[in-house]
């Protein structure tokens, strides 16, 4: 019997319209807003979905280099390519997928459900999926929540979780 493919499955629910958490991922300013000071995003399929937590680092060093976006169902579901931080430079070119699901709880409040899967196994792969399921659940989630409870992140200071 085959065992069921490695998942990073997390969620949370901010005090956003659907439109206002679906924003915060798809624009500019959304992206700045949370989740980095800087980002390259082309909203199709195929286009850019570049994110850059180390904006004035050299290309291949800034962070989310090289991703795209695989599909889009408006104001419901987001898939993009992700690769591993460079201090994991075995498995960094090798793409995994993420699919952000939004769900509206009423007009106030969303769910935001992230899956994220395609990993291999052994070495910096288990180093890569340690690290992103820390990530998206006790910073990335956080920081979206925060973004809407209290405001934009502040770069230059931003909030521990």
């Amino acid at each position: 019997m085959n065992k069921p493919e490695k998942c990073i499955q997390t969620e949370i629910v901010v005090e956003a319209s659907i439109e206002e958490a679906w924003d915060a991922w798809t624009t500019e300013n959304g992206i700045k807003s949370f989740l980095a000071p800087a980002c390259d995003i082309n909203l199709s399929p195929g286009g850019k979905y570049e994110i850059y937590f180390n904006p004035d680092a050299p290309y291949g060093e800034k962070g989310g280099e090289g991703l795209i976006i695989l599909a889009i169902d408006h104001l419901k579901m987001l898939s993009f390519t992700w690769n591993a931080p460079p201090s994991l430079p075995l498995v960094r070119n090798q793409k995994t997928h993420v699919t952000i699901r939004f769900e509206p709880e009423d007009e106030k409040l969303t769910r935001v459900l992230l899956n994220h899967n395609g990993w291999g196994s052994g070495g910096e792969w288990e180093k890569a999926f340690e690290y992103f399921e820390q990530a998206w659940g006790k910073i990335v989630l956080p920081r979206l929540k925060f973004r809407f409870d209290q405001g934009p992140i502040d770069w230059s200071n931003p909030p521990r979780f």
